[in-house]
């Protein structure tokens, strides 16, 4: 009956996948509220301290004063006015500053610390995430198919002898672990040097903006008092699309690769596929089919 059937999907792989996500989310709960949580009351501490000396110093100012100026740098950091510095510090809506934001609105990623303050700013961000989103992932989409189609002939490298199957995983190999250090490793370096971040921050910056995340806590080309060139940041947006296009390229290839190294040792231990079993374009025997009783 369908009514079984459901009930048995449900409880059979619908249920456990609803449990393990929320006790992964459950888990990360609590890790981030051991980890975070006493930093955070400690830097509340700090920061009322600092207004309490600062009224201790400048009296003639009253503590309604001081909450009111807070809060007047609260709204301008809100609408992306950085609080340091001064009138000359370069704009946030430059047209490299507005093509990082236009980049970060069709790639998701969407730090939080700037956004339109205008009216018609904000209707135009909407039609334009509507249509820019999609394109997005059409062409990430894109390059999946057009890999998808490269990994057919990876597929029948079975068919050619052993030591051509390993320079081809050895080539696939480099070809990845090259790809990943222009994209994920050197970056994470340029900005470390130029934003005076630890190559900690960098790489987690890169990984956060990639991964689409965008806490929004570390943003390239927001310091005031540094000087950055005129197309740093349309740079950055410009290593926000190209990484996102290598993820997509990667990702399917990650594990076709292990498979083939795990292939290539079982053939080199004399673990091959046993006779008569037909090959699986993985490398693994097939599994045989249950038929299912009425």
């Amino acid at each position: 009956m369908p009514g079984a059937g459901l009930c048995s999907c449900w409880g059979g792989r619908v249920l456990p996948l609803l449990l393990a996500y929320v006790c992964y989310l459950l888990l990360g709960a609590t890790i981030f509220q051991l980890l975070e949580k006493q930093a955070e009351a400690q830097s509340r501490n700090e920061f009322q301290l600092e207004k309490l000396r600062f009224l201790e110093n400048y009296t003639c100012l009253d503590q309604w004063a001081l909450e009111q100026f807070v809060q007047v740098i609260m709204e301008a950091w809100v609408k992306g006015v950085n609080p340091k510095g001064n009138s000359t510090n370069p704009s946030n809506w430059d047209f490299g500053s507005s093509f990082f934001f236009a980049g970060t609105v069709v790639t998701t990623i969407g730090y939080g610390n700037l956004a339109p303050s205008t009216e018609a700013g904000q209707v135009f961000c909407v039609f334009y995430a509507l249509l820019g989103i999609p394109l997005n992932v059409i062409f990430l989409n894109h390059l999946g198919t057009g890999l998808r189609a490269h990994l057919a002939t990876i597929e029948r490298w079975e068919d050619q002898p052993r030591r051509s199957q390993l320079l081809r995983v050895l080539g696939l190999a480099l070809f990845l672990t090259l790809g990943t250090l222009v994209i994920l490793i050197f970056p994470p370096m340029v900005f470390s040097r130029v934003e005076g971040w630890s190559f900690s921050e960098g790489f987690y910056f890169a990984f956060i903006t990639l991964s689409t995340i965008g806490f929004g806590d570390y943003v390239v080309g927001t310091d005031p008092s540094k000087n950055y060139i005129s197309v740093y940041r349309s740079l950055a947006a410009i290593w926000i699309l190209l990484g996102l296009a290598w993820l997509a390229l990667i990702l399917p290839l990650v594990p076709l690769l292990l498979r083939r190294c795990c292939q290539l040792w079982l053939l080199s231990r004399g673990l091959g596929v046993k006779d008569g079993a037909a090959p699986d374009p993985s490398g693994l025997p097939r599994p045989q089919k249950i038929p299912i009783s009425s």
